[in-house]
């Protein structure tokens, strides 16, 4: 059948279902939803788009014009599409801020969605006692195979002065601002927030203790992250402000110790993992990183020495009175540092490789673990006794 001999109303809901297959590349929703389309005219077979941005200079713009015309050329009769840009004012990018976070007469107010109690996202803070262990390379590699998974994951590079994570997977883009509410770039699948998309070059970041929980805090708060399954937090090293502020502002946030087998290396992972009993957070398990050198022929080189892991899962075993696991050793290899220096993180490029395979099996083990049933509701009810 012809174009125009359909009845208007049904080429029309064909537009408006084809518009609403058109997600923003940004916020992952459709564009019909987030009430970026303005409108849109039929003239023989030819359909004109009206689009409002949620900001001038939107770089995803090319990208948001080739979906929409994709979607529309697919109905029968349309051949041409035009995409009209424009810009939502103040007030609309309120209504899509109110939208973003739920709605309600509170929505507009930020909060911390990791820390409510119906909160499904399992978020695991990726510390270490001292830096130069990799604790960032197991990080990118974990969210990178967890979102391989199929699992909607987030990671916030925590470690303010020494940031890295956006090298390791690739992000280059910086965020874009919706009023109050900051949109994260996205790489890998994985949604991804650090203090170096807010400074220039590579400048140092200079700060002490309240400003570092402040963008801590906006991090956590400010950006939209949408429903995820697993958020990852790197920290910094040590037990100092970061890891304070992160107890107070996610209480329910659990432990992952990344340590190398070297002696020293894992009694100061011991003080960075012991500080659970402070906080009162749950240790999920700890890392071995650097674990062996696979050589030519087969056999290991312990460049660090060996047991390390071990040790450090025992000790905060019997500190905190519960199992504490060593979940994975990762072997050295010098392909997840060329990975992590590409962006391209080992466990997509070289899956294969022995890294990449124990980085997976510590990813499957975290993607695994059964929801917490505490702060939740179970839906029981008490018969009373008369």
């Amino acid at each position: 059948m012809g174009l125009m001999s359909a009845p208007a109303s049904t080429i029309e809901d064909a537009i408006q279902a084809a518009l609403a297959t058109v997600d923003d590349p940004e916020i992952r929703r459709p564009i019909t939803d987030l009430g970026m389309v303005k409108g849109f005219t039929v003239s023989a077979s030819t359909v004109r788009v009206e689009l409002l941005l949620t900001v001038a200079g939107c770089p995803l713009r090319d990208k948001l014009n080739n979906d929409i015309t994709a979607a529309l050329t697919t109905i029968p009769g349309i051949t041409s599409v035009t995409v009209d840009f424009g810009v939502m004012d103040e007030e609309q990018r309120k209504a899509l801020q109110v939208t973003l976070r739920g709605g309600g007469p509170a929505a507009a107010e930020p909060v911390i969605p990791f820390a409510q109690p119906g909160s499904r996202t399992r978020v695991y803070a990726v510390a270490s006692g001292k830096g130069g262990v990799g604790k960032s390379s197991v990080t990118v590699n974990l969210a990178a195979a967890l979102a391989k998974r199929g699992l909607s994951v987030g990671v916030v590079d925590a470690d303010i002065y020494g940031h890295s994570v956006p090298r390791m997977l690739g992000v280059e883009g910086r965020p874009t601002r919706v009023e109050d509410m900051i949109m994260p770039p996205q790489s890998h699948g994985v949604k991804v927030i650090s203090i170096g998309m807010f400074t220039a070059g590579n400048a140092a970041v200079v700060w002490r203790g309240p400003m570092l929980h402040r963008a801590l805090q906006q991090f956590l708060a400010d950006v939209y992250w949408g429903d995820l399954d697993v958020l990852l937090l790197d920290l910094p090293p040590g037990t100092g402000d970061v890891a304070i502020s992160l107890a107070q502002l996610l209480p329910n946030a659990e432990i992952l110790v990344v340590t190398t087998p070297q002696t020293a290396a894992a009694e100061v992972a011991e003080r960075a993992g012991a500080i659970a009993m402070q906080t009162h957070q749950r240790l999920v398990g700890v890392v071995e990183n650097m674990s062996w050198l696979e050589l030519p022929d087969g056999s290991r080189m312990e460049v660090f020495g060996a047991g390390g892991g071990q040790k450090v899962a025992d000790s905060l075993t019997t500190t905190v009175g519960a199992s504490v696991p060593l979940l994975g050793q990762i072997p050295l290899d010098t392909r997840v540092r060329e990975a992590g220096d590409a962006g391209n993180p080992i466990v997509l490029v070289a899956p294969d490789a022995p890294a990449a395979r124990a980085l997976d099996a510590v990813a499957d083990k975290l993607a695994v673990r059964r929801e917490s049933l505490v702060g939740k509701p179970l839906g029981l009810t008490v018969n009373a006794r008369h």
